[in-house]
């Protein structure tokens, strides 16, 4: 049975931290799923981790349905979320096309949107349609082109009143959560505690309801790539590149593979094999 939005809420009212996490494919998916872990976010972050892009910005609403169906599949516990991409959100009519596709053809249970107050309506309109959707403040992604690279967002007096602000109008309008990226501890754990609605924090401190945390970070994926929000729980990627380097020099020196990862077969049957091809390609000479 998958976590449902009301139990997230649950989750909230009763004081229980609520661990989300990102996933881009049905391999890890499934480990993420396994592991209990409530809430799965396809995050556009897929555009750095799996695509090779320098940003969010690049990737696609084909994209986002593509892995988020892959993730679908591989799991049957945790409440998926999926990223509506850079742009498919400009407009109120292209949010509902985009959420439909993510839900229907993605297979996704909420879509998640960057952007404050000014989103309340386009919130509004996918909750009436049927759509859970997750909002998004502090540091949005997306709009890095506008706002610059990734910095804590809301420490100031008005910053910090409008975010409060955010807050409000999404939940009024209709969010079912709330992911705070790169906000002061305090001002999170102020919204924190004024919002009905989870709130699931990223660089935002220990006051949220929750945590997400982007897959390839907590498992030490991409070996060059630390942030500081984040705590590697494994070192998947040193692993994985001394297994590649061992693999790759047992081809080399001729030691892999060994008698033990091959078959055999009866020499008298492969003596008859070469005879016949022989033949045929003998034949195949004299009618030329």
């Amino acid at each position: 049975m998958r976590c449902t939005v009301r139990d997230l809420a649950r989750m909230k009212r009763r004081g229980e931290k609520i661990a989300m996490i990102t996933a881009y494919d049905s391999s890890f998916a499934r480990l993420v799923d396994d592991a209990g872990i409530p809430l799965i976010l396809v995050g556009d972050s897929l555009g750095s981790t799996m695509l090779g892009h320098r940003s969010t910005v690049p990737v696609t609403l084909d994209d986002m349905v593509h892995h988020t169906a892959a993730v679908v599949r591989a799991t049957s516990r945790a409440l998926v979320v999926a990223d509506l991409p850079f742009f498919s959100y400009a407009t109120v009519e292209r949010a509902v096309a985009a959420a439909q596709r993510l839900l229907q053809h993605g297979g996704a249970q909420a879509v998640k949107l960057e952007g404050g107050a000014g989103q309340a309506a386009t919130v509004a309109c996918l909750v009436r349609n049927g759509a859970a959707v997750m909002g998004h403040l502090g540091y949005t992604p997306q709009s890095e082109h506008a706002v610059g690279r990734a910095r804590v967002q809301g420490r100031g007096r008005a910053a910090a009143q409008r975010m409060l602000a955010d807050a409000r109008a999404l939940e009024e309008a209709g969010a079912f959560a709330l992911v705070l990226e790169l906000v002061p501890e305090e001002l999170a754990g102020a919204i924190t505690a004024r919002a009905r609605i989870p709130v699931i924090g990223i660089g935002a401190g220990a006051r949220c309801d929750g945590q997400v945390q982007v897959l390839h970070d907590v498992l030490g994926l991409d070996r060059t790539f630390q942030p500081r929000h984040a705590r590697r729980y494994a070192e998947l990627g040193q692993l994985a590149f001394a297994a590649l380097s061992a693999y790759a020099a047992e081809v080399q020196q001729g030691a892999f593979p060994a008698a033990e990862h091959g078959s055999t077969m009866d020499a008298a049957v492969l003596a008859e094999a070469l005879a016949h091809a022989a033949r045929q390609e003998d034949q195949a000479d004299g009618s030329d």
